[in-house]
């Protein structure tokens, strides 16, 4: 059996792909690397948004294990264009999977491309890997294995967050094990 732990970075300064962990962040980072330390983790793989992989480095550091840095991590946009009303914008691209906005992505084409990820790994040599992501696009990974996820759940994640993707075969079971 192979276990994928989906994480969502720690707490961060803003959005764009260089902004740092906040100082609560980088607490929060070291908790993680606590919360793995008992699991045999054989693999690191995350975004290379800043955010996303300093969430991750006291893991990889404490276990002597490289981060692979995957460009079909990064977050999800939603638009190129700045939307005073993007939340209800993004409540609507988890109801029509195919909707998209001036310079964005769908949410069928972020699953598409974050899955890509998820099926390699399961393809691969390792047994329990972490893959570090972002809020939308881990919402959007959970719904492609699990269609009753959607907005709700994302609004329900935490910074952090971790899921378990335990697979038997191509369909996991899917359980939240980060408490916040």
């Amino acid at each position: 059996m192979k276990h994928i732990y989906l994480v969502r970075h720690c707490k961060a300064t803003g959005q764009e792909p260089d902004a740092p962990l906040t100082e609560l962040g980088v607490k929060q980072a070291e908790q993680l690397a606590e919360f793995f330390s008992g699991k045999e983790i054989d693999s690191i793989i995350s975004s290379p948004f800043e955010r996303a992989h300093r969430t991750i480095k006291p893991l990889a550091d404490k276990l002597g294990l490289d981060i692979s840095l995957d460009e079909r991590l990064t977050e999800r946009v939603l638009s190129a264009q700045d939307l005073p009303d993007w939340y209800e914008m993004l409540r609507k691209t988890y109801d029509d999977l195919d909707l998209f906005y001036a310079g964005g992505e769908s949410s069928r084409t972020a699953m598409s491309r974050v899955s890509s990820v998820i099926h390699e790994v399961l393809h691969g040599a390792s047994q329990h890997t972490v893959v570090v992501s972002h809020g939308n696009l881990m919402s959007l990974l959970l719904k492609h294995f699990d269609d009753q996820i959607g907005f709700k759940e994302w609004e329900a994640l935490s910074n952090p967050d971790v899921y378990q993707l335990s697979f038997e075969n191509d369909s996991p079971s899917i359980r939240r094990v980060w408490v916040d």
